[in-house]
């Protein structure tokens, strides 16, 4: 069991064939922002989508939370979700925390990883240590608690689509199952997230990866620093999106991933 989370993590799963493909979530939603590519890639793949601690119906986390207990956490969904076909590499989906716990999901089982589509990330200088974003994520959840939650899910969005009813729709989703949120451990995973990278965090990512980023994205600058410094990645822009892109632009973005699994040998018709 992954040290200092109170159990198994919660997921969801669409698809009975196919390679194994994991879903992994930004804050401050949980697995259901993926419903867009869980009914479209089940066409295809066995995917499960995975709430991380904290958020969902995923239990709750103590002090000294690490971004590597939340991957182990991770890999031990994979192990229950795809226990017959335990072992195949995965393809695996991140967005903002998610992508960096893919990132440390390779890290963890590198022979498993069969390759990394990252969204609503980029690279943070080792000097900006914690990040900006960090320290006031914690601020806002230590005064607001889970309530925040509502506010922060249009931060994720493109003004555009933040005045949209679907994004109001999504929000009511999420900050729905608030009563089973927990902002302590939500405050634990940002403290996690800031802590300093070992130096070949990304330079020893050797499997393929794809950084798919929306053009209103905060991040999308860094993106571009990511790309570069990841040694074997491509990247594409959805023009218009924000931080949240795989939510804003499904068709874009499930068309990217599409084409760069198929290009890498990796789609199941191809």
């Amino acid at each position: 069991m992954a040290n200092h989370i109170l159990g198994p993590l919660y997921f969801e799963r669409a698809g009975r064939s196919g390679p194994p493909m994991v879903f992994v979530h930004p804050n401050p939603m949980d697995q259901s922002c993926w419903m867009f590519q869980m009914a479209h890639f089940s066409t295809w793949f066995q995917c499960i989508a995975i709430d991380i601690p904290g958020y969902g119906r995923s239990p709750k986390a103590e002090a000294g939370l690490t971004l590597a207990d939340m991957a182990e956490a991770c890999w031990e969904a994979v192990d229950e979700g795809f226990a017959k076909d335990r072992g195949e590499p995965a393809i695996l989906v991140g967005c903002s925390v998610g992508s960096s716990l893919i990132q440390q999901m390779f890290h963890l089982r590198p022979k498993q990883t069969a390759a990394l589509v990252l969204s609503g990330t980029g690279f943070n200088p080792p000097d900006e240590n914690p990040p900006a974003f960090v320290k006031g994520r914690i601020r806002d959840y230590s005064a607001e608690g889970v309530g925040f939650r509502w506010r922060y899910t249009f931060q994720d969005l493109s003004p555009a689509f933040a005045a949209t009813p679907l994004a109001h729709y999504f929000a009511q989703i999420f900050t729905e199952r608030n009563d089973k949120a927990d902002a302590q451990t939500i405050i634990h995973q940002f403290h996690a997230l800031g802590a300093p990278r070992p130096g070949d965090f990304f330079s020893g990512i050797t499997c393929p990866s794809i950084i798919l980023s929306g053009s209103e994205d905060a991040a999308h600058a860094r993106a571009f620093d990511l790309k570069n410094i990841l040694p074997d990645c491509e990247m594409h822009v959805l023009p218009g999106a924000g931080h949240a892109c795989h939510m804003e632009q499904p068709w874009l973005f499930d068309r990217f991933m599409i084409e760069f699994l198929q290009a890498r040998g990796l789609f199941p018709e191809s």
